[in-house]
């Protein structure tokens, strides 16, 4: 647990302790069931929601109760292929599986056969670092020792592997029956497969066609509730002295939606004001200066794409919420073209994840970019 208090208790980045992560205490005690009780989770919501925080403050959870159990959380969004999650997921298990690694290297060593970890200190703060290279071809018998390693260990160890759904995109067929098949013997690790591409972790966790089909515990992440929120926000308000009115807290909630990290950004720029947040012109300030900063970059990203995919994402942003976007009141409103030529502009902006999906129909993903589009 971190000792040095943030100077803005309103994070946007990153896990510091249970005194600035609000709520969900209801998805908490649920996961650390799960994971107690032997069941794998699959975590699902859209981005920005708090699947990161939340797992790390299980994870917190977890370790305060018991400071033997080993936790690991990796993301590997930035992963193309089955070499780069085998680095990935061995960089990670061994740089936590042990506790001194200059010590456990030459247990590496003897005990890795298909690839050699190699440690290295950070040239800021003197911190061993390990890194490992996977040759082509060696990705199974890689994998197969980590697990195997693990296994041996006897520790209890939770691994949190965020946007999975990466898994689905690789070129290298059969990945998912591959960890599958390693996941499902392993007695002593337990997982938490988080994923903000719906319909991926949907067809991954949900189709009877699938290896990780009916093997974990299914939980979605929706907002946080208002109320709790609020006091939250209310309360490192008035710990520096300073207050937030519930009326401005709502416009706020309301603007977003309970978007767990738009809120976030908004209250850490009003808390940097240092003054009694309770007229609308305090948020719409705040706003404003979030928009101006991204504005550039907002720009250049609508160059990258077409005018029928720029003019879609524009009628959308104004709409808020599209429910059809095929609709002929939708389509003569915005000007657009074809019902084909919108289909496949709108199948480019999901696949770019500039537009969402959601059970309520189709919206801007970056709020902030869809309120700056609604504008222009």
């Amino acid at each position: 647990m971190k000792t040095n208090k943030p100077y803005n208790p309103f994070l946007i980045a990153g896990y510091h302790s249970p005194d600035y992560f609000c709520d969900r205490e209801t998805e908490t005690a649920k996961i650390t069931s799960a994971l107690n009780n032997d069941r794998n989770v699959s975590l699902m919501s859209a981005r920005r929601y708090g699947k990161t925080g939340l797992i790390h403050h299980v994870f917190h959870k977890l370790t305060e109760s018991d400071s033997k159990v080993v936790c690991i959380y990796m993301d590997i969004y930035p992963t193309q292929n089955l070499n780069d999650f085998v680095r990935i997921f061995s960089e990670n298990v061994l740089g936590k599986a042990d506790a001194n690694l200059e010590k456990a290297m030459n247990k590496f060593a003897a005990f890795f056969k298909s690839f050699r970890p190699v440690l290295s200190y950070d040239s800021l703060n003197g911190q061993p670092e390990l890194s490992v290279k996977i040759e082509p071809a060696m990705e199974k018998n890689s994998l197969q020792e980590v697990f195997a390693y693990i296994e041996q260990s006897g520790k209890r160890c939770y691994i949190a592997i965020d946007e999975f759904q990466q898994i689905a995109e690789y070129p290298e067929k059969g990945t998912e029956a591959l960890l599958r098949s390693y996941i499902q013997f392993s007695t002593n690790v337990k997982f938490i497969f988080a994923g903000s591409r719906q319909h991926l972790m949907n067809e991954i966790f949900l189709s009877a066609k699938r290896p990780f089909y009916q093997s974990t515990q299914l939980m979605s992440l929706d907002v946080v509730n208002r109320e709790q929120y609020y006091q939250f926000a209310l309360a490192h308000f008035q710990k520096a002295g300073l207050t937030i009115s519930e009326a401005c807290f709502n416009t706020i909630y309301t603007l977003f939606e309970g978007h767990t990290w738009y809120v976030q950004a908004l209250l850490n720029r009003l808390y940097e004001y240092r003054k009694k947040i309770d007229e609308p012109q305090f948020v719409f300030e705040a706003l404003q200066q979030l928009l101006d900063e991204n504005a550039y970059s907002y720009q250049e990203l609508l160059n990258a794409y077409s005018s029928v995919q720029v003019n879609l994402l524009k009628a959308v942003a104004k709409e808020k919420l599209v429910q059809q976007i095929n609709a002929g009141v939708f389509i003569s409103k915005y000007g657009l073209k074809n019902v084909s030529s919108i289909t496949r502009a709108l199948n480019k902006l999901i696949e770019k994840e500039l537009i969402y999906k959601s059970e309520k129909g189709y919206m801007v993903y970056d709020r902030l970019l869809g309120l700056w589009l609604s504008r222009i």
